[in-house]
């Protein structure tokens, strides 16, 4: 709980009382490999901060084919908001990829901590434009450069991702084959 309240201390103020309110609020969640925190065709029901492990956003193009569009490792926010938000149904998994520690809060406790907390919606915003500046920071290179600049900045982005998932979402992410990407990662040593 210390690092997801230090976590929300980089985005405001908050005094011991309303951390005392989001720590009642919070309960811990832990997913097994491969497991879906939310899932394309429901509403996501819940917002989460991975403590541990790495947890992947991903979805099926229309050629069935799986595509990584992001990965969000520790002292992260986890959530998709436009399903959370809006109470529509995703149209991506969430999914994690190692065992993960999670701090989780229910759509009714996430609402009572907006209603409660006086500038709880900014720190969130605050949040959510970190995410979007860094969501957009690190997929446009991937649209401008060659497969081994793309790898190389993945390296930059991800330092701390890089060996503890697999190559297949390593690839899907950086828009290469798991061959292609092995050839990259041999040439570069």
């Amino acid at each position: 709980m210390k690092a997801f309240i230090e976590y929300l201390l980089q985005f405001g103020n908050l005094n011991q009382q309303q951390i005392d309110l989001i720590s009642n609020k919070a309960t811990e969640l832990s997913l097994q490999k491969d497991e879906y925190f939310s899932e394309a065709g429901k509403i996501s029901r819940q917002v989460g901060f991975v403590l541990e492990g790495i947890t992947r956003v991903c979805y099926y193009n229309n050629k069935g084919e799986e595509i990584t569009k992001y990965f969000i490792e520790e002292n992260n926010l986890v959530v998709d908001f436009e399903s959370f938000d809006n109470e529509i149904c995703s149209s991506a998994y969430v999914q994690a990829i190692t065992d993960c520690k999670l701090i989780v809060f229910s759509k009714k406790d996430w609402q009572e901590l907006l209603d409660t907390i006086v500038g709880w919606d900014t720190v969130v915003h605050k949040i959510i434009s970190k995410a979007l500046m860094q969501k957009v920071s690190r997929r446009s290179p991937l649209v401008t450069e060659d497969a081994t600049e793309r790898y190389l900045k993945f390296l930059e982005i991800y330092p701390n991702v890089v060996n503890r998932v697999p190559l297949s979402y390593i690839g899907s992410y950086l828009g290469i084959t798991q061959s292609s990407l092995s050839r990259i990662r041999k040439n570069i040593r």
